[in-house]
């Protein structure tokens, strides 16, 4: 038996719960995994609280991202006591996940822990994280560099933007963070921002061209936000658009692209290839302040993992969740 967020949908009743499950019940795959940490990333928060559908099957277990030890393996990269991390892959989703004491998982979709990272940090890091650091890496292919002026990190308080704000101030970029959180300015002093605006600043419809501002953007909410920051990105500057918390929507033109060459780079954690995810946590491991992560991470158990939820959805929560899964 083990425990796990078990979320269920029955005549459209839907309920999170932790409950105890069989092992027998676990899906198919060629890794079993005893989980030790997990986190609630946004996509997490909609599954468990059902604002969205993200579960295409039904019972699932929730958690897109775990890290712990290979229990056992008939996978030729994996033996049992390789300590591991899951993210994406569909976990959570349409494969049970890793909000769970175990898991089981395809071995292709494992990446190894990085030496000098315990579990706990590496899912202090989790999706967000390992997304923050694929932005700053597809910013730095571009050629994206310190001496060319600001970068902008946009929905600076949240999960991928925290961590990209660290990221690129301990890179030596000036950074400048966009919130609509006036309270957490000393928060993301602490973790590098030489500089804060207001979301507002942004999140309204503009011109399809305007003075140039940022030499790189990191972008955490779409919509309205991220066409005035590709408006004022500097000559031959890029965009690395991971998220969407304003929305979908792209109302923007072609002038940033076509008269000042500007590069927009979508940024996928989800299905990413393994070359690009051992880089990224490699990355992180080596770059990353530890005194930093621990800033940004608060702690809790299963069941606070879905008390958690609506506030992840609500942004009423800075910085990341690690949920001990056996609390």
């Amino acid at each position: 038996m083990f425990k796990a967020i078990y979320l269920t949908r029955e005549a459209e009743q839907f309920q999170a719960r932790v409950a105890e499950l069989e092992e027998s019940a676990l899906p198919e795959g060629d890794v079993t995994l005893k989980v030790e940490h997990s986190t609630v990333n946004y996509k997490d928060a909609l599954a468990i609280t059902n604002k969205s559908p993200v579960v295409r099957k039904w019972p699932m277990v929730a958690g897109i991202d775990g890290a712990g030890v290979v229990e056992a393996s008939s996978h030729p990269a994996w033996k049992a006591g390789d300590r591991v991390i899951h993210n994406g892959w569909g976990v959570g989703e349409t494969h049970w996940g890793c909000l769970a004491q175990k898991a089981r998982l395809k071995g292709d979709w494992l990446v190894r822990l990085p030496a000098g990272l315990t579990t706990r940090q590496a899912m202090a890091i989790g999706t967000a994280g390992y997304t923050a650091m694929l932005c700053a890496l597809a910013l730095a292919r571009q050629g994206v560099s310190k001496e060319q002026g600001d970068i902008l990190v946009t929905g600076a308080t949240g999960g991928v933007g925290s961590v990209a704000i660290s990221i690129l101030s301990g890179w030596g970029f000036r950074v400048v963070a966009s919130t609509g959180k006036a309270g957490e300015t000393d928060y993301l002093r602490s973790l590098g921002a030489a500089e804060v605006i207001d979301r507002n600043e942004l999140a309204q419809p503009g011109k399809p061209l305007q003075k140039e501002r940022w030499a790189g953007v990191v972008d955490c909410v779409g919509s309205h936000t991220l066409a005035n920051a590709c408006a004022q990105v500097k000559y031959r500057g890029a965009v690395a658009a991971c998220g969407l918390a304003q929305g979908m929507d792209f109302p923007a033109s072609v002038a940033p692209f076509i008269l000042r060459g500007v590069r927009l780079i979508g940024v996928d954690s989800v299905m990413a290839p393994r070359a690009e995810r051992e880089e990224a946590w490699a990355r992180l491991a080596a770059d990353l302040d530890r005194g930093k992560l621990d800033a940004v991470t608060t702690e809790v158990g299963l069941a606070g993992a879905i008390e958690q939820a609506p506030r992840v959805l609500a942004a009423q929560v800075r910085g990341r969740i690690v949920v001990d899964v056996n609390k």
